[in-house]
């Protein structure tokens, strides 16, 4: 207390000061409409800042919560895209369903190598098991290969064992997507004949030879092709969507149907031995 009073009297003259400039400014606003408007115009300005920065903050730190609610929100809509083709009005937990989507982080990612792998953070635990097909908002990645409990590993398209199918966007030309490992921002389509016409930027989509993805996804756009005199199919380069370099979320997709598909071609094929 003692301390208290010691500073009021040694800097008394100051305190004095402040207490007659504050109480002239208040007298000022108070009594005069110019600096009345001007001062609330300035503590309004004021107010704005400091509510916008902490808004600015609060919005940084619930960043996590909105990209969750995000990946959600996509996860659902693509369900409902992917399965467009099994009723008019797709009800999400209908039997009916035909895909299921799974969202998942991606924790590592190679595609300076021959054979590359990405890692995501989720396993069979979650449900994910070999041969599901993942992809991200942009286009396709490339198929699980092994799983544990909590993590999956990810055959890329970047990989020269890749075999995907795919096809040229609103036609049935199918062919193989491979990777000759040149650059890694773009794959080769193979075994499209001769026949078919090609245009540089035509837009190559999964096909529907495989129980993996369903039909359509993107992959990327014909870069450059060429046909041999002699030969009956074009080598064809295609540039991916996905920047292989720079990946972050993903999306597993899980053919409900597949089980039953994989059950009658092994009952044809016995048939056939």
């Amino acid at each position: 207390m003692q301390r208290i009073i010691d500073f009021i009297l040694r800097y008394r003259t100051f305190i004095l000061f402040l207490f007659l400039l504050s109480l002239s400014l208040i007298l000022t606003v108070r009594t005069h409409s110019f600096h009345r408007s001007k001062f609330f115009n300035s503590a309004n300005w004021v107010s704005g800042v400091v509510y916008n920065s902490r808004d600015n903050i609060t919005s940084y730190f619930k960043l996590r919560d909105e990209n969750i609610l995000l990946l959600e929100e996509n996860n659902r809509l693509r369900r409902l895209l992917f399965n467009r083709t099994f009723s008019d009005s797709i009800a999400v937990d209908s039997a009916e369903v035909g895909y299921g989507v799974l969202p998942a982080r991606i924790i590592k990612n190679s595609y300076a190598h021959s054979e590359n792998y990405l890692t995501i953070n989720k396993g069979y635990a979650d449900g994910i098991s070999q041969d599901m097909g993942v992809i991200t908002s942009t286009g396709i990645l490339g198929i699980v290969e092994h799983s544990t409990k909590n993590y999956s590993a990810i055959q890329s398209v970047l990989n020269t064992k890749s075999n995907i199918n795919a096809k040229i966007q609103n036609t049935n030309h199918f062919g193989s997507l491979t990777w000759n490992t040149d650059r890694f921002d773009v794959v080769q389509l193979e075994d499209i004949p001769r026949l078919v016409t090609l245009t540089v930027g035509d837009t190559i989509v999964t096909g529907a030879m495989s129980s993996i993805f369903p039909e359509g996804i993107p992959i990327g756009v014909v870069k450059d092709f060429k046909l041999e005199t002699s030969a009956s199919f074009y080598t064809i380069n295609v540039g991916l969507f996905n920047d292989m370099t720079n990946l972050s979320t993903a999306y597993v997709i899980t053919n409900l149907s597949k089980p039953e598909i994989e059950e009658l071609e092994s009952n044809i094929e016995d048939e056939q031995e």
